[in-house]
């Protein structure tokens, strides 16, 4: 029975450690797209949106991991919580790499375009979504509820600087039309930014109920 265990403790150690690399290169592609944007280097959003099937494929053997687990193992409290907050938390960076590929595609769309406006906000916001990301898998990895807690509260901040950048794009756009193409691109961009704010929220979410069995909606 005790090596059964251990051997069951090794393969969720094993899963959660799957779902930290998951986390971590999302979180790249998130830096490397933005990155793109500013210094319009079309081959590095290339190679973001490359990146993107290997993501996918860790969403999907991560779900496999945790079906197969949840089957042989017939988890109960804790345990279940265990697998199914990871479930939950590789959706949410599944669609981190999502918007990843979707700045990416922008920087793609605008290539050597000159820029309607220097990128200030928009590495700020993402910058800010990064670091949320970053702070919602070391509170997973911890199990940290008071850094869970303080991601949570860190989403405020991002709504106001994506509030911010679409009056300052919707101006530009009201004042010289031929912008307003670009202006557009860049809004999707601010929002894909705040989204992965609202995922890393999310996950910070599964962290507190992983935690303590309670569902604590933030977001």
């Amino acid at each position: 029975m005790t090596s059964t265990r251990q051997s069951y403790n090794q393969e969720l150690e094993a899963l959660r450690q799957e779902i930290l690399e998951m986390g971590t290169l999302v979180e790249q592609a998130i830096d490397q797209a933005v990155a793109s944007l500013s210094s319009q280097d079309l081959e590095s959003a290339k190679i973001v949106m490359d990146g993107d099937d290997y993501i996918d494929y860790l969403e999907s053997d991560i779900e496999d991991k945790c079906m197969v687990l949840i089957a042989r193992q017939q988890p109960l409290a804790r345990d279940l919580r265990i697998i199914g907050t990871g479930l939950k938390i590789t959706t949410d960076l599944e669609r981190v790499g999502d918007h990843a590929f979707d700045i990416a595609k922008i920087a793609l769309d605008i290539g050597k375009q000159p820029l309607i406006k220097p990128l200030v906000d928009i590495p700020r916001m993402s910058a800010m979504a990064q670091k949320m990301l970053k702070d919602s898998l070391v509170a997973y990895i911890n199990l940290d509820i008071t850094l869970a807690e303080q991601v949570c509260a860190d989403d405020d901040a991002v709504d106001d600087l994506y509030s911010q950048t679409f009056r300052e794009l919707l101006t530009y756009m009201m004042e010289d039309p031929t912008t307003i193409k670009q202006a557009t691109q860049l809004l999707f961009v601010a929002r894909y930014l705040e989204r992965v704010a609202d995922h890393a929220t999310n996950i910070a979410e599964w962290v507190i109920y992983l935690v303590t069995g309670q569902r604590m909606r933030k977001n």
